[in-house]
């Protein structure tokens, strides 16, 4: 052990002595040390927690006698007398078993007392919720993720040791930060948190990204939002869900009578937790949870369990049981990599009767005070409320002692020493050199995966090179130079382009954009089917639906959040298009009575057509973004957006074509959209996606400025559900009048068949979906759909069936669509 790390362990302990006057660990019977105990003082003044070694501190500033009370979930409440001569004072306790029995219920064979005591918490939900439908309170945070035999290599990239979390044995603390805040909270959705402090283990600038708002549960809602809306033991439709068994009472150190209720869930693989709720007898109010539920139940793979423990004491004053400390411990394992960690969560001085009014909250609701992340170690001794374990200790010793080094030129010209060396995997997927000090990036594209087929070019190669200078740590400043090239080897052309981009700050988030060059572009677009997925079709099938043409152009683009919820979309370039044609009829497999078509989607069976004339164009693009009740964190380096969830999104757009060297090829474009995803608690999530436009001029128009739509002619899911048609060709309905295209979806999210017996084993999603178009002087095109999604095994979910039935003009066709969610394998 180094001189340096010597003393600032002489530090730490010489200011835990300095400022911790009561000190202590809490056991059980056995001498098992107890976690996350709560301990307070008489008055409610003074509060603590154990650590997960079972040791407290309580910052008492006063000697003379004090009554302390030790509680915790399973264990009696320990009331206990000191008389404290001297300080600092050091107290160790041993808490016992709670006797929990049921002597004193009266049990009818017939009757379940679980049921009723469940029933009344469920009948007094409401009224229970509106007892802190306001309140202001002090938060302490802590947030640790521990990472465990982690691989040196992921896809052929050298991962590191992730910032000196990892060991010899590639495992250690990957993550920890604290926070302490003030909170302000008005029902059901105002929310606002001031950070006074914030550390982060190794990063003296660093930020934590622990969020009061983000751990906010509170099981007397309905559900709890962990992605997926997991059943509370005490929602309205909790009967549905779980099966409920009294397991004892025992009275609290108030005389107050408390059920401890074992929770089960009816279906395992539905949206449940599973454990023990602890409800107070008479008020029906939460003493206390002990709720598991996993990576299953919320759809989320890599998490293995989540499980939530909170703890509340009775307020005298406010005659409710409060919340005063939370902790939910999380276990994940996905390809190899495995760990566990434990968001902690104190809350105390909780004020039901706060100053609140119309300007109280604001879309902001995390901002930092001034100089938040420069609280020094003596400050975090005298205001954590939980200590430090040995570990997490260790970690911040260590990983302040590094840092330094860590920021090196010669540490870091070590590491990219290492980094940057070629190997045969940078075949298969690029190669990249970095300079970490100068914060430069260079890097080079995969030609193997950038190899594709397509009828005009054949078999082309492209190659993408770039090269990115960050200014500034975590600014979110950098510029980009960019440049692609691409051969058809069939064609015999190479095309290639350029880019410079720049972006400004990491608030507004301005991003600046040049480009010129040469490149093939989808005729649609939208550009509804991927390269990877036409070489397929076409190599395989025979199926060109890949259809191209060629773009000379110069443009400049501009975007940026002008207010908070709005954001600006701008594109200006000159273009000059020309028509392609095929060059090669080569596939892998000649199928009998089936050909390639022409380039050409309007003639598909002539060969030597185009869709329309050679010829340059000037184009203006602009488009708005506008979220609505639109809300966001304000961090000192940058600005993060949470879109509402209780209204949806409008899109509004602009586009004109004008200069144009083809008589009548100038135009002009509307269009708008409207986008939203409602939650239904239990029930799943409804989106919609509504979209409607008008051409003001452009009778005569190229086919390439008309509105296209995304269809699909290959039976294979593209991923995005709620942008696109199942079985529509993708040029039928192509148009250059008024249009409107709805899609509409719900996911069940278990809803209906979590209900199935044996199906309900198999954790899938039944969703339903209807799309249209309709267009001036065509019938409506119309689809409907019924799907499977969540198919797979295991952990591996990344599977959806859809059958689809499409309906125009009288007649209907179906077929199954088969989608793969596997890392934009098909794009």
């Amino acid at each position: 052990m180094n001189g340096k790390l010597l003393l600032l362990l002489f530090l730490f302990f010489t200011s835990t002595l300095t400022f911790s006057q009561v000190t202590g660990q809490v056991t059980d019977a056995n001498g098992l040390v107890l976690p996350y105990v709560n301990i307070y003082t008489e008055d409610g003044k003074y509060g603590t927690t154990t650590n997960e070694e079972g040791d407290y501190i309580l910052k008492l500033n006063q000697t003379g006698e004090h009554t302390l009370i030790y509680q915790y979930l399973g264990y009696e409440t320990l009331r206990k007398k000191i008389n404290i001569d001297q300080l600092p004072f050091k107290l160790d306790v041993q808490l016992t078993t709670e006797n929990t029995n049921l002597e004193e219920v009266t049990i009818n064979s017939n009757d379940n007392p679980a049921n009723r005591i469940i029933q009344n918490a469920i009948d007094f939900r409401k009224q229970n919720l509106a007892k802190i439908e306001q309140y202001t309170a002090d938060y302490y945070s802590r947030g640790l993720w521990r990472i465990e035999n982690a691989p040196e290599k992921i896809l052929g990239q050298d991962i590191g040791d992730l910032g000196g979390g990892l060991d010899s044995t590639r495992s250690g603390i990957v993550y920890l930060s604290e926070t302490i805040s003030e909170i302000t909270y008005s029902a059901p959705n105002d929310f606002k948190e001031k950070v006074l402090a914030s550390k982060v283990s190794g990063n003296d600038n660093g930020f934590s990204l622990n969020s009061a708002r983000e751990s906010e549960f509170s099981f007397y809602n309905n559900t709890i939002d962990l992605d997926a809306k997991i059943v509370s033991p005490i929602a309205d439709y909790g009967f549905n869900y779980y099966t409920y068994k009294l397991e004892g009472v025992f009275y609290e150190e108030g005389g107050q009578l408390i059920n401890k209720i074992q929770v089960t869930p009816k279906r395992p693989k539905d949206r449940v937790f599973y454990g023990a709720i602890y409800i107070v007898e008479d008020s029906w109010q939460i003493y206390g949870v002990e709720l598991t539920t996993t990576g299953e139940a919320v759809q989320v793979a890599p998490i293995e369990t989540l499980k939530f423990t909170q703890n509340f004491k009775y307020s005298e004053e406010n005659e409710f049981w409060l919340k005063i400390s939370q902790t939910v411990d999380f276990s994940f394992n996905m390809f190899g990599i495995s760990g566990d960690g434990r968001f902690t969560a104190v809350y105390s001085n909780y004020n039901f009767e706060p100053d609140i009014d119309k300007k109280t909250f604001t879309r902001e609701v995390q901002s930092f005070a001034d100089a938040a992340n420069k609280k020094d170690s003596l400050f975090w001794q005298n205001m954590r409320p939980v200590p430090l374990t040995t570990e997490e200790f260790s970690d911040y010793i260590r990983k302040d002692s590094i840092q330094e080094l860590r920021s090196s030129k010669t540490y870091l010209d070590s590491v990219d020493g290492v980094r940057n060396k070629f190997n045969v995997s940078n075949l298969a997927f690029g190669y990249s050199y970095s300079n970490s000090y100068k914060r430069q990036n260079f890097s080079i594209s995969s030609p193997l995966l950038g190899t594709h087929f397509n009828t005009v070019q054949g078999w082309n190669t492209s190659l993408n090179l770039n090269y990115r200078k960050d200014q500034g740590e975590n600014s979110g400043k950098y510029w980009r130079l960019s440049t692609s090239v691409n051969y058809g080897f069939s064609e015999e052309k190479l095309r290639y382009t350029g880019t410079f981009e720049k972006k400004f700050n990491n608030y507004s988030k301005p991003v600046l954009s040049l480009s010129a060059g040469v490149k093939t572009s989808q005729i649609n677009d939208t550009n509804p089917i991927s390269e990877r997925t036409n070489d397929i079709s076409s190599l395989l099938f025979q199926r060109n639906y890949l259809k191209l043409y060629e773009r000379k152009f110069a443009g400049l683009s501009y975007e940026q959040e002008i207010f908070n919820g709005f954001n600006l979309f701008s594109d200006f370039s000159y273009q000059h298009r020309s028509p392609l044609f095929n060059t090669t009829e080569q596939a892998w497999r000649n199928r009998e009575g089936i050909e390639y078509t022409s380039n050409n989607p309007l003639e598909p069976e002539n060969f030597g057509s185009a869709p329309f004339e050679e010829h340059s164009i000037y184009r203006l693009n602009l488009r708005g973004r506008i979220n609505f009740g639109q809300k966001y964190l304000s961090y000192p380096d940058a600005k993060y957006n949470i879109p509402s969830e209780k209204y949806p999104t409008l899109f509004l757009g602009y586009s004109s074509g004008f200069g144009a060297d083809v008589q009548g090829y100038n135009f002009d474009h509307f269009n708008a959209a409207l986008r939203q995803d409602i939650t239904l608690e239990n029930k799943g999530t409804f989106s919609y996606n509504l979209k409607a436009g008008t051409f003001l001029s452009g009778e005569n128009m190229s086919f390439l400025d008309y509105k296209h739509f995304r269809g699909n002619q290959t039976r294979a899911g593209n991923g995005n559900y709620m942008d696109s048609f199942h079985l529509l060709p993708y040029y039928t309905f192509s148009t250059n009048k008024d249009y409107i295209e709805g899609h509409f979806e719900h996911n069940f999210k278990g809803w209906v068949l979590g209900k199935i017996p044996g199906i309900n084993r198999l954790n899938y999603n039944l969703v339903l979906g209807a799309h249209f178009i309709t267009t001036e002087n065509k019938n409506a095109y119309k689809e409907y759909s019924v799907g499977i999604d969540n198919l797979g095994f295991g952990k591996y979910r990344l599977l959806r069936l859809d059958y689809v039935v499409s309906d125009y003009q009288g007649r209907r066709d179906g077929a199954f669509i088969f989608g793969l969610k596997f890392f934009g394998l098909l794009e």
